[in-house]
């Protein structure tokens, strides 16, 4: 019963590991979740992540005691990155986790019903948010909120939701008029069953492909809303906020602005390259 899950596993994973890139994506990805969660054994100064000062060890250079150097603070940069990883990584979770099931219900709703009133209400909504450029939009949300990483999470998500409900809203379309789906119309199937069980599978993949890149994505405006100062709050750690700090002192005191930035760089540069991956091996598989 298992044998063909594990054959189609297999040859996914073959297809997925030709592309050295992809690979290279996958060991970034599961390296930052892994010193995301375990930041409290691995980093060198797990307190640095809180509220210290030292300021004897303050603005020492990268060294063997601090390879990242520390900041105006005396602050373990390094220590401060991996805590912050997890700032990025529950800001593209809770954002995904929201953002995907409303965009996908109202692009499954609007593609089913399309040519009525639902279909244009939903739709039209859509193409007014979609006019508005994402980090626009979550810039200004946030702005009247207070700043905090649940506040943050909310402001791209409102901007976030459009991309799935047009991405769906295709598929749908595409969809509607296939012979499994008038089947269980004749059947007398109801519209609940006929979305959510006969359409909806069928759009998982490219759902789940989009999912993967939009992570990096939302991390990097996440960290543009960081760096603003509308995003989590010192003294918690966050990646955006230590590029604008450290920004103050350059260039003489560099390892302040371009770490952090670098962490950023790596965590974006790992889900695009996984993404593109599982891209190409859901299209070969399709194909």
């Amino acid at each position: 019963m298992h044998e063909p899950r594990i054959k189609t596993f297999g040859r996914l994973w073959y297809r997925f590991s030709r592309n050295r890139l992809s690979v290279l994506g996958l060991a970034l990805v599961l390296l930052v979740v892994f010193l995301a969660i375990f930041a409290g054994i691995v980093s060198p100064y797990p307190s640095h992540a809180g509220a210290v000062v030292d300021y004897q060890n303050a603005s020492i250079p990268p060294s063997a005691g601090h390879w990242f150097g520390t900041d105006v603070f005396g602050r373990d940069i390094l220590s401060r990155v991996l805590f912050a990883f997890r700032g990025a990584l529950k800001m593209a979770a809770g954002v995904l986790i929201v953002v995907v099931p409303i965009g996908v219900s109202l692009g499954l709703v609007a593609g089913y019903h399309r040519g009525t009133l639902v279909d244009t209400v939903i739709m039209r909504v859509t193409d007014i948010f979609l006019a508005v450029p994402s980090l626009i939009l979550a810039l200004a949300v946030c702005s009247v909120l207070r700043p905090t990483l649940f506040n943050s999470m909310m402001a791209v998500t409102v901007s976030w939701w459009p991309w799935y409900t047009r991405l769906v809203y295709g598929m749908t379309c595409s969809l509607r008029n296939e012979f499994y789906v008038l089947a269980a119309e004749v059947t007398g199937a109801g519209k609940g069953h006929i979305i959510f069980r006969e359409i909806l599978p069928n759009c998982l993949r490219p759902v789940f492909t989009k999912m993967t890149l939009d992570v990096g994505w939302v991390i990097l405006i996440g960290s543009g809303l960081s760096f603003v100062g509308l995003g989590e709050q010192p003294p918690t750690p966050a990646l955006g906020t230590m590029v604008s700090d450290g920004a103050k002192y350059l260039p003489h005191q560099w390892w302040n602005a371009v770490f952090p930035a670098l962490a950023i760089m790596a965590v974006v540069l790992g889900f695009n390259l996984l993404g593109d991956g599982i891209h190409d091996m859901v299209a070969k598989e399709e194909g």
